[in-house]
């Protein structure tokens, strides 16, 4: 089957132009001004923005986490995000201290495999580093294309790892031209921080958000960028979130070490107020949490300076009756946001649309950027002959309401209840595949691939 899109705003990372773009099968044939094609299909653009479909390297979709499982899977997971115009996630595969990556990387693969309906990865990350998963992640990177390893600083006797693992992963990931990721907040530090709130019986939502201070992510995100910088290892930190971190990347990048920053869409918009709301501030609580305004300011700024590459979502979606969980004590409550629908309206519409970013810069965090440090480009992230033709057709003047009773996230709330945003995603293709359009979703779980990634130490 071929397609014919014609008369589209074609936005890329650098270009902005009214051209016309020839499908066929799965990827991009040519891209041209008034193309004279015969095509089976042929879609009119005219007053759309055409850009390419947007990455989210930072989801994690029926994930294990305190007793209960994230409530998005592949299948509902992956859905939503087409809606909202993503066409490819990577999702998160969490090693059990103790086990093999292999073991956790079957469990992931397991859940993901013909139920995704968009394009899907992994990162792995590594809790139990050793001489024995050191070993595996030579066929991770070689064999399964996974080139991207995460860290966490924090969540001791379950995810964190010490620093000494971490110069040690990181000397075996530099040596595979991969990437370490990290979590990158200090994790013994919160640990106090939790026991003493609660030993004073503070246990609103408002003490996850106190527990864990700017400090505990600057101090953390300092570290992790010296570390890199001496092993040589390209680093990448995942969901940042202030003022503090963003100086760490900073000063770090002084020195000659790229270290690469990505933030989420929840940091951008929402602030630390929300946790005043009695327990409906649960709805908010995730790791690391919601700033201050002037740390929403210095993000932006970040991004407009380079400093910040993407912008991802964590999404980590969990019903109301799993929120409960905590609902005498906020060390309880499960950690996470559902976004992963909403990030690329909401960017256009807050950022875009406020002048606080271009529409070309729009396409970079959101989809060229990923792309390119995480081994997919130029396949993935590009409108260009030879690329996947993952494509948005996207009305910037189309208005609408956010909520939980039109969203196709798995969870009964939403984050953004009642905003008005400017700006939507029409129509959708995959693989040269319309999956979304008039609000419907035209493709079965199954039609989403794994996309192995290549080494490319996520060069820019």
């Amino acid at each position: 089957m071929s397609i014919l899109i014609k008369n589209g705003n074609i936005i890329t990372a650098s270009d902005n132009y009214v051209g016309d773009i020839f499908i066929e099968g799965e990827t991009i044939s040519s891209i041209g001004q008034n193309l004279s094609v015969a095509a089976d299909t042929v879609i009119d653009a005219s007053g759309l923005l055409v850009f390419p479909g947007a990455i989210d390297p930072h989801v994690h979709l029926q994930m294990p986490f305190m007793g209960t499982f994230s409530s998005d899977n592949y299948e509902t997971g992956t859905r939503a995000a087409l809606y909202g115009g993503t066409t490819t996630v990577i999702d998160f595969i969490l090693q059990s201290q103790g086990h093999s990556l292999y073991q956790a990387y079957d469990a992931w693969s397991g859940r993901a495999n013909g139920n995704a309906i968009g394009d899907y990865g992994f990162h792995m990350a590594v809790t139990d580093f050793n001489e024995a998963t050191g070993k595996e992640i030579i066929d991770l990177v070689e064999k399964e294309g996974i080139t991207s390893f995460k860290i966490f600083m924090a969540y001791k006797g379950a995810l964190m790892i010490d620093d000494k693992q971490m110069v040690g992963l990181m000397d075996e990931v530099k040596q595979r031209r991969g990437m370490v990721t990290v979590h990158a907040t200090n994790g013994d530090m919160i640990d106090f921080l939790i026991a003493r709130h609660r030993a004073e019986g503070k246990l609103a939502p408002l003490y996850h958000y106190l527990s864990q201070p700017e400090i505990t992510e600057a101090e953390a995100s300092e570290r992790f960028a010296g570390i890199a910088g001496y092993t040589g290892c390209p680093g990448y930190i995942v969901h940042m979130t202030c003022e503090g971190a963003l100086n760490a990347v900073r000063n770090n990048n002084r020195n000659n070490q790229k270290v690469f920053a990505e933030t989420c869409i929840q940091y951008l918009l929402l602030d630390a107020s929300l946790y005043e709301n009695n327990f409906e501030g649960a709805k908010w609580v995730m790791s690391p949490p919601l700033r201050e305004k002037k740390d929403q300011a210095a993000l932006w700024s970040g991004i407009n300076q380079g400093l910040i590459q993407v912008v991802a979502t964590d999404h980590c979606p969990f019903k109301w009756e799993q929120k409960l969980m905590g609902k005498g004590d906020f060390s309880k409550i499960p950690n996470g946001h559902p976004a992963i629908e909403h990030r690329v309206e909401l960017l256009y519409s807050e950022g875009v649309r406020k002048g606080k970013i271009t529409v070309n810069k729009f396409v970079e965090v959101l989809s060229t950027n990923p792309a390119k440090i995480f081994g997919m480009h130029p396949r993935k992230g590009c409108i260009a002959p030879g690329s996947d033709a993952d494509i948005v057709l996207f009305d910037p003047n189309h208005h609408h309401t956010i909520s939980a009773a039109t969203h196709h996230m798995n969870t009964d709330y939403s984050g953004y209840e009642g905003w008005q945003v400017t700006g939507k995603c029409k129509t959708v293709l995959l693989r040269g595949k319309v999956v979304i359009d008039d609000n419907k979703c035209l493709v079965e779980k199954g039609y989403g691939k794994y996309i192995k990634r290549n080494k490319v130490m996520g060069i820019l």
